[in-house]
């Protein structure tokens, strides 16, 4: 299993906006294989940090999806949807594996 973690840098202002954008993703990496595990929105006091993860069953998994999501409409539409708002300034992906007892 690999760990999607993105850390977006959002725009204060457009808090509605940016949750509008992650609720369109949930369902999106689910219906393209994954597991969606949400999306934290900043709570107390002055954040501009939002964070995501979602998990595949291997690399190899999370770049179909990838591939999948680059021609599927619904993704296509969620960028769109960014590219007008510009909801977050920048984000970062990393990649983790989990580790059990």
């Amino acid at each position: 299993m690999i760990t999607c973690h993105l850390r977006y840098i959002i725009d204060a202002d457009k808090l509605l906006e940016f949750e509008h954008y992650a609720r369109l993703w949930i369902p999106l990496v689910e219906k393209l294989g994954g597991i969606h595990h949400g999306y934290l929105m900043p709570s107390e006091g002055a954040s501009d940090v939002a964070l995501a993860s979602f998990s595949f069953a291997s690399l190899a998994a999370y770049e179909q999806y990838r591939i999948a999501a680059a021609s599927d409409e619904e993704c296509i539409a969620a960028v769109d949807y960014y590219k007008q708002t510009k909801c977050f300034l920048s984000y970062e992906r990393s990649f983790f594996r989990p580790v059990f007892r």
